[in-house]
């Protein structure tokens, strides 16, 4: 709601649109070259002027962490999806994990610049925990009322093990962290 106590005016869809284009570009030029990628790269990609970019995001911080939202909203989207269309609720839960480890091993120096003491990070971990940990939970207990994996898994245990292991395999070619992670997911599994 605005001072006024009217609710904020919603975007147009093509201004939505624009926005998500500008994100989906500058999350695919993090994954190529970190976030210090130059905003000209950004712009390249979403056919856009440097201009349009700081218009919608003022500063690198800004653009990082809507980038940032914008995939873990991708990601806690994707979850219902998945138990919806999927075989089995194992399937999605695996499926879901695999997103996940994407999401993670994508963020190219976004971890340096979260420790950074720009104040538009500070919020980032708690939304992340706030939005994917319920996903993960619910896929977890539609696999264990299955019968497909065992009951009482802990989600937050779940992303934090999945995220151990993701740690370091954007920058070493024989570490296969999607490998660690399958295993680990298949011995969820109820025998």
């Amino acid at each position: 709601m605005s001072e006024a106590g009217s609710p904020a005016p919603r975007k147009r869809a093509d201004a939505r649109r624009n926005e998500k284009t500008l994100l989906d570009a500058a999350a695919a030029a993090f994954i190529a070259s970190g976030v210090d990628v130059p905003v000209r790269d950004i712009a390249a990609r979403a056919g856009v002027g440097v201009g349009t970019i700081y218009r919608h995001f003022p500063t690198r911080a800004d653009l990082i962490v809507a980038v940032y939202r914008h995939q873990v909203e991708a990601c806690a989207e994707a979850g219902p999806a998945l138990l919806a269309d999927s075989d089995s609720p194992h399937a999605a839960l695996t499926q879901w994990i695999d997103l996940f480890v994407d999401f993670l091993v994508t963020k190219h120096g976004l971890a340096g610049a979260m420790q950074s003491d720009d104040a538009a990070f500070t919020t980032l971990h708690a939304y992340f925990l706030d939005r994917l940990v319920p996903v993960c939970d619910r896929l977890l207990d539609a696999a264990a009322a299955a019968g497909e994996i065992h009951a009482g898994m802990d989600a937050y245990q779940l992303m934090r093990g999945v995220g151990n292991l993701c740690i370091g395999a954007e920058n070493n070619p024989r570490y296969d962290a999607r490998r660690l992670v399958g295993l680990l997911i298949a011995g969820l599994r109820a025998r």
